[in-house]
């Protein structure tokens, strides 16, 4: 009878996480071999908006990068993954310090999961009192996890001044976050934190160091192709030229 119970309750976990619909609150697409991207949403100005993270399984346990941004999905993004892949996540990543990046940490690091984060992420969540990673990751440095390897890179300001972007260099996938915007977008999103003109020149070293990328996951909306990242420089130099040009035009 337990032995029965049990596999209920297996079928049910693996009927809520993978029979998903598009109103689910958590969807995990499959993006290439290991590779996979996951959304949840939450509201920003009113509007009910997606975030795109990604993890890799290796074989000694499951890469996260970033955080669920709908803090409800924490512990169901766990057991999503061990029910497809009968592992645990082992590591997790946060590529800046918004809340839908950076909002698990804290959870993630109580649950024993080791967690990472750049210096100016963890400079940014100590001064706002938020939950801060195990671990700080330097501007740029290489990881290798079972038999994957990636490197974690900060080009500088960006969407944020703290954003770092993952790359896997074998299997030519960028990891964008927030960084990157995707094709679908019409403008640059919130700005908050934003330095629009210094992003143009640090996606410029993204676009030299990391080239020709197969897969890129941008930080929301939908799509994982490669010209999201010349979209997303266009944007900028888009946003750029309307303030330079509003600017001059407010000093005559």
């Amino acid at each position: 009878m337990r032995k029965f119970a049990s596999i209920i309750l297996f079928l049910v976990i693996v009927s809520n996480s993978f029979g998903q619909s598009k109103n689910s609150p958590l969807q995990i697409s499959h993006l290439t071999g290991d590779f996979y991207v996951y959304k949840t949403f939450n509201e920003y100005k009113g509007v009910k908006i997606s975030a795109n993270a990604m993890y890799v399984v290796t074989k000694e346990g499951v890469v996260l990068f970033d955080a669920p941004w709908d803090k409800t999905q924490f512990q169901p993004l766990l057991n999503s993954i061990e029910a497809k892949h009968n592992k645990k996540v082992v590591m997790v990543f946060a590529t800046h310090s918004h809340e839908d990046r950076a909002g698990g940490l804290d959870f993630y690091r109580k649950k024993g999961i080791k967690t990472y984060s750049g210096k100016l992420t963890d400079e940014i969540l100590k001064a706002n009192n938020e939950g801060r990673a195990e671990f700080i990751i330097p501007d740029d440095a290489t990881f290798t996890v079972g038999q994957y390897n990636f490197e974690v890179y900060y080009p500088g300001k960006g969407h944020a001044p703290d954003n770092i972007v993952v790359w896997f260099g074998k299997e030519k996938i960028l990891y964008g976050g927030c960084f990157i915007k995707s094709i679908e977008a019409k403008d640059l999103g919130n700005l908050g934190d934003a330095d629009v003109k210094e992003w143009q020149k640090s996606i410029k070293k993204v676009q030299s160091k990391f080239k020709n990328p197969k897969f890129v996951i941008p930080g929301h909306d939908g799509g994982t192709t490669n010209e999201s990242v010349v979209h997303t420089l266009k944007l900028i130099q888009d946003y750029n030229l309307s303030n330079d040009t509003s600017s001059k035009s407010g000093q005559k």
